[in-house]
């Protein structure tokens, strides 16, 4: 909160706070700033001071001032012209024709990633899509990395190119992780990447060309939204339900647009944690072969869902899917380990895309994480943590629904779908003032637009301190 103790003034506290969040992407282009009575209310401060805070960001050229509108954040996204081609919007409703809209690209995605390198405050983030930092504190993977990081070991493998598709070890661990899941690969079917983003984005690049109609699930997570039209291709957002995809969309979307790729989170989807029915699995895998697309399956989750859930990959062997998976959910953030599994007749394409991004992987990290496999290490952490995971989610679920929410989805996993009954944009900004960072539901839409649904992390918001002043802050809504 702004202090009067401060060596600054209030004009200076203010305007330097709204100055990072614009900085930091925590309040996005296009964003209208409060009122000035909305904001000198909020604040505690005099509508003075907001008018003074709010011509020092008019001066570094932060916010431009609308003409009877107010204040907004200066739109420094590229000019329609120079995007790419437009997303198209879903066609949910059977009884209209398909239609296309020009959609504006998430260009505020990035609301969420950068609130993790800057955090708002020590207390718990609402918003965050990782496990607290203490959740995951380890003293095998300490043990692990010292045991790849002897003299020798260091000589052996660092001092020159390591094996494109990645350390041959870790490889043959992943094979044995995927049997436990009824995945079988051998190790030259996969791929090791830069976490299971980077994975994403091989397949991408391999299998598409701009302006490629490309089905992704809605809601979703922003980024591949804005990692998919970046690149420039056409984004079909396709209903998730409980049980899987929207099936009649999907068959629209096939006869209309012809498209070449579904991205799919088919067990613990963010952000509603869903998972995929057998029934809806051998549905989406029909109209793949009857449509000739591919299908890659991001199981980011995979750690945290029982083995025997239902994976499109398993069922289809990988004929039409790719697999793509990571550690960064349960083990270490920064190690930034993924890969990525694929039939043998297209892994070398993958494969020769991944070199002309990186050439290889590190594989310091990759021996370190095949110890933590190989030992038992990883599958006793991942106990422990689901354990402990199951103790948070009831605690968060009992206090969100104390607090006036409401379940959209039924909790599982890492994350809840909560509808809070007020705008979660708004929500947002105000609950920045209080050193909360939540995830607005609007970030989970190809086209943003207001709602009343955040999605939470059930490790971080199972304190009764954040939901007593989220409710304060959403009721001085």
């Amino acid at each position: 909160m702004l202090t009067r103790t401060s060596a600054q003034t209030l004009t200076d506290q203010l305007a330097e706070r709204f100055a990072e969040r614009i900085r930091n992407r925590l309040m996005a282009p296009g964003a209208r700033l409060p009122s000035v009575r909305e904001c000198a209310r909020q604040q505690g401060v005099s509508p003075h001071t907001v008018v003074a805070a709010y011509d020092q960001l008019l001066a570094q050229g932060l916010v431009e001032a609308r003409r009877q509108r107010g204040f907004y954040v200066r739109n420094d996204a590229a000019a329609p012209a120079a995007r790419a081609p437009a997303a198209v919007r879903s066609v949910a409703e059977p009884a209209q024709p398909v239609a296309t809209v020009l959609a504006r690209a998430p260009a505020d995605a990035s609301t969420l990633i950068r609130g993790m390198f800057h955090r708002q405050s020590a207390k718990p983030q609402p918003g965050m899509g990782v496990l607290p930092p203490d959740w995951l504190e380890s003293t095998f993977m300490p043990t692990a990395v010292r045991k790849v990081t002897s003299v020798k070991a260091l000589q052996e493998f660092s001092l020159q190119y390591g094996d494109p598709a990645g350390d041959a070890g870790l490889r043959s661990s992943l094979v044995q992780k995927l049997a436990g899941i009824q995945l079988e690969v051998a190790p030259s079917q996969i791929v090791t990447t830069v976490g299971a983003t980077h994975a994403l984005d091989i397949v991408s690049r391999t299998l598409l060309r701009a302006g490629d109609p490309v089905m992704v699930e809605e809601p979703g997570w922003a980024v591949e939204f804005a990692r998919l039209e970046a690149l420039g291709m056409r984004v079909l957002p396709v209903p998730r339900l409980a049980d899987g995809p929207d099936l009649a969309v999907m068959q629209r979307y096939c006869e209309a647009y012809q498209p070449k790729l579904f991205v799919s989170v088919s067990v613990l989807h963010n952000p509603t944690g869903y998972s995929l029915s057998p029934a809806g699995a051998h549905r989406v895998l029909q109209l793949a072969n009857q449509h000739d697309f591919h299908i890659v399956e991001d199981d980011t989750y995979s750690h945290l869902a029982p083995e025997h859930a239902t994976r499109l990959s398993t069922l289809d062997g990988l004929q039409r899917t790719i697999y793509v998976s990571g550690f960064a959910k349960i083990l270490a953030p920064n190690w930034r380990i993924g890969f990525l599994a694929a039939s043998p007749s297209l892994v070398e394409r993958l494969l020769e895309t991944k070199l002309l991004a990186t050439l290889t992987t590190p594989a310091l990290f990759e021996r370190a994480l095949a110890w933590c496999i190989d030992q038992g290490q990883l599958r006793r952490h991942v106990e422990r943590i689901r354990v402990r995971l199951e103790g948070a989610r009831s605690r968060a679920v009992k206090l969100a629904l104390a607090h006036g929410c409401t379940l959209a989805s039924e909790p599982a996993g890492l994350f809840g779908w909560i509808e809070t009954g007020a705008d979660t944009d708004a929500l947002t900004q105000r609950l920045l003032d209080e050193g909360y960072l939540i995830a607005p539901g609007s970030l989970f839409h190809a086209r943003r637009q207001p709602t009343t649904l955040m999605r939470i992390n059930f490790a971080t918001t199972q304190d009764a301190t954040f939901w007593k002043v989220f409710c304060r802050v959403r009721d001085g809504l």
